[in-house]
């Protein structure tokens, strides 16, 4: 039997995941899958995210199938985002694809019982398609605002930015230091379906602490994974302290949100 591993996210892999059945916290869109992939795992179970606006949530899944590789999604209710441990310890499996459904994996089942029925599936034939670039930015400023689809696009330069990023809200494993390792001027993420323990909202109250003003897109209202998706139909969830004291609020547009926490506190 294969191994099975698990990881808070899948931009932080290392070398046990080559040829093992990953259990990654992330989001189950495009670029996640691709992180996946690229790392060597022979299949690998992602959250849904709350499945989210055009099944952006489980992109990841189509695509994998297309290389060869099993892969499925946990309900993003039945275990925390973020957190590829408690995902494999209490997750209920919410979708897979054709190659992970043929060695029998079904909604409802177990993560952990799934793991194990896709260690038995054909490995990956192909490589990933190579994930374009993820990183724009959406205007000028001051201050700048940069979109990414995923931290792990995250630069050192990002600092003093305020960023659009497809990545979900959720601290990876309750970590407060996961939140974000810039000081950037705000940050907006997607919220994942919020899920279980309110997972999807967790960076906010630790950014807010930090005096960094920070909120979440709707889930449905955008495709995670897509910072240009999040600008263009992204609407405002929840907002932390920091992000409220400059006039953001809940049902605000991303950019209604940018030029608010562009000036000073109210």
């Amino acid at each position: 039997m294969k191994p099975i591993v698990s990881a808070e996210s899948v931009t932080e892999l290392g070398p046990e995941v080559r040829g093992a059945v990953l259990v990654a916290g992330s989001h189950g869109g495009r670029i996640a899958g691709y992180y996946a992939a690229r790392a060597g795992a022979h299949a690998v179970i992602l959250n849904d995210a709350g499945v989210g606006k055009e099944g952006a949530g489980i992109a990841a899944l189509g695509e994998l199938e297309s290389i060869g590789m099993a892969a499925a999604t946990a309900a993003h209710t039945s275990a925390r985002i973020g957190d590829g441990a408690d995902m494999l310890a209490r997750g209920r499996i919410s979708h897979a694809n054709a190659l992970a459904v043929r060695v029998g994996v079904v909604p409802g089942m177990s993560v952990g019982d799934a793991a194990v029925r896709m260690s038995t599936a054909p490995a990956p034939h192909a490589a990933p398609r190579e994930y374009a670039e993820g990183r724009t930015r959406l205007a000028a400023g001051p201050p700048e605002v940069w979109g990414l689809d995923s931290l792990g696009l995250l630069e050192d330069a990002d600092a003093g930015r305020i960023l659009v990023v497809g990545s979900h809200g959720g601290l990876q494993g309750g970590r407060p230091e996961s939140a974000l390792r810039v000081t950037a001027r705000a940050a907006v993420f997607n919220d994942a379906g919020i899920g279980a323990d309110g997972a999807g909202l967790t960076r906010l109250p630790v950014l807010s602490a930090r005096g960094i003003p920070a909120a979440t897109v709707d889930c449905m209202s955008t495709r995670i994974g897509d910072c240009r998706s999040m600008w263009a139909t992204g609407v405002i969830s929840e907002v932390n302290g920091g992000a409220e004291q400059r006039g953001a609020r809940r049902g605000q547009t991303v950019a209604a949100f940018v030029a608010c926490v562009s000036g000073p506190a109210r």
